[in-house]
């Protein structure tokens, strides 16, 4: 057993084995984490209260100093004075009260006249005889007594009887003038603030304010009296405004914060017990590892392998062998971070940038050559979060963004840059353009910066920007062979080398079979416009189809494109004989190229390119020839059917391409016509069953072929001598 053929084998089952992709994710995830976890663990320092710090030390992180904020607040706190709240409504309700006591005497002296004036009626309705001594007004004492049955008891206790007794005794004008004294004062003093701490000097206001009354002397002082028991206090201390006030001043104050790269400690200062706590805050004094680095790590790496998970999913088709292209991928990417961590310890020298060295662009360019765009694009992202973690040395926070910024234009340009040169010299020119955009992106951080640098600075930047660039492209220059031998990969160098006219099977097909050569550079042209068209591998189908009729080189002059000058070989032999040797040059050319090495997708393609379909010229011919029953299958390729598009697409095209060179006049009507035809009847026949072709595909490469056909054929005239000629194609 040959080594391709062993190495097959292994392939194929490193493809079936069915969780592996599972147990790749998890190396690689397994991988990132223990080559950066070392650049996300927090530094811990040994340091002693009051002992003078052996070096500067900055925050590692912006954070929120509680304790100080917490201080700040305390002392807003006390600033704020405490909220006194005026009641202005009890100016009016002690006037109102005041006017009720006035009143109830009022009222009580008129029920005491009604009394005396009722008695006195009674008196002298008597006779002289039952008449006694005459009535007499009620007294003071009376008058006091039914006035206290009209007040609330803990009134009539803080006013003295006597002003209750001076007020009764008054005559209703002195009564009157006193109450409007002491209604205007009280009204005056009551609209003042007065906090509990001036009530006296309240009660004192109101007596000056009553000084320059029309009062008799004898009632001034249960006036007085009245009016400093009206005065009450009406400021009060606001339990809910003065704390709101309070909240108002807490949230006011900004907290107070840790910056990341702030000095906390210069190198000489004195520990002291707040700078000692501000350190316990960050974690840099804590002996034990903290979780919360670990999860943030694990949590980007979730995201990371989440994200490659999708990608390959969607990217990379069942058919293409998965487990291997992740197999190549894992292995690519290893290499690279492996470079990065390698090259990284070189930090400990106090050179940082030395980063701009690593020729990381390496990486997603053999993504980009074993694999496809869209995965070098995603894994140029994951280099750059990768490498701004590898190269945070002598930065403040766990993220370089300077080195991750560079690694992601270094990558993308590499990327970006292939996606249409991809030759041997190609890659080189990649490479400098990769040191091209490393340089522009290094002077542009320098810029951006407005730092200081030097000749030295700029001079050993550029230097290392080249090196990148150029050892990337030497190093993918070098590995890909080694990937293209160890996983049988078809890649794009490996298709444009098999493009090469010198090749010898092309030469052997030029040579033995020059008109199938011609045609099959039709073909190759044709299909490889349609694949691009529907987003297949247009490559893949140019080279293909330069070898999909190598086969026919065994016998070459059965075959119509061969035949000049010559008699056909068919019209002397039996249908079934020529069905076999048509049918043969499928599996022919398929041997052919296995014993040559070639790649397994271009000996599908020349195996499959006819699929099942029908010898429909031979198999009408057997039945003109033969009474008996001729069976369809007996006339039909071996198949198997096309299994992807670049095969149905070729096979195609190879039909499409002979009988529109068999029209004597090919319009551009009688060639749409003639492709779409084609294309319906290997539809209906099933030929395109097992491949992931779509009919709007099939539409698409309808409409490529007839533009393609039409610029081949537009300017051809048909001479006299040729009208008279028509050629018929056997097969």
């Amino acid at each position: 057993m040959g080594k391709t053929t062993k190495l097959k084998n292994k392939l194929a089952v490193i493809n079936s084995i069915q969780y592996l992709h599972i147990l790749i994710y998890i190396l690689l995830a397994g991988i990132m984490f223990l080559v950066m976890y070392s650049n996300v663990k927090p530094e811990v320092l040994h340091l002693e209260i009051l002992h003078p710090s052996e070096q500067t030390i900055r925050s590692p992180l912006t954070i929120e100093d509680k304790i100080a904020t917490k201080a700040k607040q305390d002392a807003a706190v006390k600033e704020v004075d405490d909220v006194f709240t005026l009641k202005s409504e009890y100016a009016d309700n002690q006037v109102d009260l005041a006017i009720s006591i006035f009143d109830s005497i009022d009222e009580t002296n008129s029920e005491a006249s009604d009394v005396y004036k009722s008695k006195v009626k009674e008196w002298e309705s008597l006779t002289e005889e039952d008449r006694g001594e005459e009535p007499k007004p009620l007294s003071a004492s009376e008058k006091l007594q039914m006035l206290k049955t009209k007040l609330p008891q803990d009134l009539t206790n803080r006013i003295p009887d006597d002003v209750f007794t001076a007020l009764l005794t008054a005559s209703p004008e002195q009564l009157s003038r006193t109450k409007d004294a002491v209604i205007t004062a009280v009204n005056n003093v009551m609209n003042t603030r007065i906090p509990s701490s001036e009530v006296e000097n309240a009660k004192n206001k109101v007596v000056e304010e009553l000084r320059y009354s029309s009062v008799d002397t004898a009632l001034r002082e249960p006036m007085r009296e009245m009016a400093r028991f009206a005065v009450v206090q009406n400021v009060y201390y606001d339990v809910e405004a003065t704390e709101e006030k309070r909240q108002q001043a807490i949230e006011a104050v900004e907290p107070v914060k840790i910056l990341q790269g702030q000095i906390i400690v210069e190198e000489g200062q004195l520990i002291t017990r707040d700078i000692y706590r501000q350190l316990e805050l960050l974690g840099m004094t804590n002996t034990n590892n903290p979780i919360q680095p670990f999860i943030g790590l694990a949590l980007i790496l979730v995201l990371v392998i989440g994200a490659l998970v999708y990608h390959f999913y969607n990217e990379i088709p069942t058919d293409r062998h998965r487990n291997i292209y992740l197999l190549i991928f894992a292995i690519i990417f290893t290499i690279t971070i492996l470079l990065m961590k390698g090259i990284s310890l070189f930090q400990q020298i106090d050179y940082s940038d030395i980063g701009y060295i690593v020729p990381v662009a390496m990486g997603a360019m053999l993504i980009k050559l074993l694999i496809n765009e869209k995965v070098a694009i995603l894994s140029s992202m994951i280099f750059a979060v990768c490498g701004s973690i590898i190269f945070n040395q002598g930065v403040t926070g766990t993220l370089n963004f300077t080195a991750g910024i560079y690694f992601l234009f270094g990558c993308l340009a590499g990327v970006l840059f292939l996606s249409k040169h991809n030759r041997r010299g190609k890659i080189l020119q990649a490479g400098l353009f990769v040191a091209l955009i490393n340089i522009v992106v290094i002077f542009s951080i320098m810029l951006l910066q407005n730092g200081s640098y030097s000749s030295l600075d700029y001079g050993s930047s550029i230097i290392m920007a080249v090196l990148s660039g150029v050892i990337a492209a030497v190093l993918t220059i070098g590995l890909l062979p080694f990937f293209e031998a160890g996983f049988n990969i078809l890649s794009t160098m490996k298709l444009i080398e098999l493009s090469n006219p010198n090749h010898p099977l092309l030469r052997k097909i030029l040579t033995e079979a020059p008109g199938t050569y011609h045609h099959s550079v039709m073909v190759a042209n044709l299909s490889e416009s349609a694949c691009e068209a529907i987003g297949a591998n247009g490559l893949l189908a140019r080279v293909a189809s330069y070898y999909h009729d190598i086969g026919k080189t065994k016998r070459p002059h059965f075959f119509i494109e061969n035949q000049m000058n010559i008699e056909n070989p068919h019209d002397k032999i039996a249908p079934q004989l020529s069905k076999t040797i048509i049918t043969a040059h499928a599996t022919d050319g398929a041997e052919t190229l296995r014993k040559f090495k070639m790649p397994k997708e271009i000996v599908d393609i020349a195996e499959q390119h006819h699929g099942t379909t029908l010898l429909k010229y031979f198999y009408h011919k057997a039945k003109q020839q033969s009474d008996r029953e001729i069976l369809e299958s007996d006339f039909r390729y071996e198949g198997p059917k096309a299994q992807t598009k670049e095969a149905s697409v070729i096979g195609i095209a190879d039909s499409v391409e002979a009988a529109v060179r068999s029209l004597s006049n090919p319009t551009p009507q009688k060639i749409e016509s003639l492709v779409n035809n084609i294309i319906a009847d290997r539809l209906q026949d099933g030929q395109f069953d097992e491949c992931n072709i779509t009919l709007k595909e099939l539409d698409i490469v309808a409409k490529t072929l007839c533009e393609s056909l039409k610029g081949i054929f537009h300017s051809r005239i048909e001479y006299p001598a040729e009208a008279t000629k028509q050629k018929v194609k056997e097969a």
